[in-house]
């Protein structure tokens, strides 16, 4: 069977945004061009390892001279809105690539399906047998884009639940049990 590929190139809108409340969210990678979405899950450290990436490459682009890459976010492409409704998930994230196309000077996001390991068959012919994955999301950004997109993630990923002070973990609307290491 075909891979089914949602493609975008140079997308009028592509954004990391949530659903539901804090505690009980789900990411959703979502990508516009015209009429035509696409809404992929994620995991919150999956969106924050995919900003911190992004960064990460921008910063290498600029200072190896690969690209010209805004240090600061261009105004035009801050976009604080909602994500555009109604959120339809073609599938939920399992693998993210990341890469760079030097021919159009783009960042290059690809999401893969999750798909759950067959605890059954661990034979090594299986994988020759495997047709690969089923749909595959495919984003081409220019960096001033993938700048703002990295930053609009971190400011998703952080606007959960507040972090306890003490031990990290979220502290939950109706309160928070520390569990503190046992050498304090």
């Amino acid at each position: 069977m075909p891979t089914l590929v949602h493609e975008f190139d140079w997308p009028d809108r592509v954004v990391v945004g949530t659903v539901g409340r804090p505690g009980a969210r789900t990411f959703y990678l979502q990508v516009r061009t015209g009429s035509r979405t696409a809404s992929v899950a994620l995991e919150k450290e999956q969106s924050a390892l995919l900003a911190a990436k992004i960064d990460e490459l921008l910063d290498e682009l600029s200072t190896q001279g690969g690209a010209t890459v805004p240090a600061d976010i261009p105004a035009e492409l801050v976009d604080d809105d909602p994500l555009d409704q109604p959120v339809e998930e073609q599938f939920r994230t399992g693998a993210i690539r990341l890469g760079w196309d030097p021919r159009t000077a783009q960042v290059v996001i690809e999401a893969f399906p999750f798909v759950a390991a067959d605890d059954e068959d661990d034979d090594a012919d299986d994988a020759a047998d495997d047709p690969g994955p089923s749909e595959v999301l495919l984003v081409r950004i220019p960096v001033g884009t993938a700048r703002a997109f990295a930053h609009r993630t971190r400011q998703v990923v952080r606007s959960g639940r507040p972090a306890c002070p003490l031990c990290g973990q979220p502290v939950d609307p109706d309160g928070h049990v520390c569990a503190l290491p046992e050498d304090l």
